[in-house]
């Protein structure tokens, strides 16, 4: 029960003290030193389960947002840093929803490949949430700023997806002998992965297509919830959550 503590104080770190960015400092590391908690329990990342999912989706998401609330785009854009907040502290929260795995790592598992797999494609996922944030903000302004910044963050994030996919794929030949299995997960990472492909070059078309631009971004962030979650609990996969 102190160990939820930590999670609680991350949430509301995030939540409620995010508008001065202090709030996502101090509930990063919360979630840091709760990660790394359970991390020495384990003997492993902790990548294995929703709780554990979830937590470092709102963990990369937090960080990401304190990154790029750095960025001279961002310069005394302090909404950025509150909405930021409130969606990590909201999948913190969601996290405790649901129990620990406290469980060895499975040998098909224990590979470095599937770390480096989960762990960047949740730092895709938090760059995702962070340009339809900003896509959100673009369309209720009309400043074309916001869509520099998710053109960047959609980018990066669709980089980092990138090297998931990769690193996927050979953690798959090693647990199964191939490099792709026909299973819904691993279609719907294909086509999340050529969703952000197409959004990113409808970009290059220029300002005539900047609405359709950012309505893609915020239509992005509901095809990757659907991804990660969607399919984990409606459909049966090799490798859900």
């Amino acid at each position: 029960m102190a160990v939820n503590w930590l999670l609680l104080s991350a949430a509301a770190c995030l939540v409620f003290g995010s508008r001065w960015r202090t709030g996502l400092i101090a509930g990063l590391i919360f979630e840091l030193v709760y990660a790394s908690r359970r991390g020495l329990l384990l003997g492993h990342l902790p990548l294995i389960g929703p709780h554990d999912t979830l937590l470092f989706f709102g963990m990369s998401l937090a960080a990401m947002g304190l990154f790029m609330s750095y960025s001279t785009l961002l310069k005394g854009e302090r909404w950025f840093t509150v909405v930021t907040g409130f969606a990590a502290g909201s999948i913190t929260m969601l996290a405790l929803k649901f129990k620990p795995l406290n469980m060895p790592l499975p040998q098909i598992l224990d590979t470095l490949w599937f770390e480096l797999h989960v762990v960047v494609a949740f730092f895709g996922y938090a760059l995702f949430v962070i340009g339809g944030l900003v896509c959100i903000a673009y369309l209720l302004t009309g400043k074309r700023i916001y869509l520099d910044v998710y053109y960047k963050a959609a980018l990066v994030g669709w980089t980092f997806f990138s090297v998931s996919m990769i690193a996927g794929g050979i953690w798959g030949y090693y647990a199964w002998g191939t490099y792709w299995l026909w299973t819904p997960k691993e279609l719907w990472t294909s086509i999340l992965w050529l969703f952000y492909a197409m959004a990113l070059h409808v970009r290059l078309k220029g300002s005539r297509w900047d609405e359709l631009f950012a309505w893609l971004g915020v239509l992005g962030v509901f095809v990757m919830l659907f991804t990660y979650l969607g399919v984990s609990m409606l459909m049966k996969s090799s490798h859900s959550f």
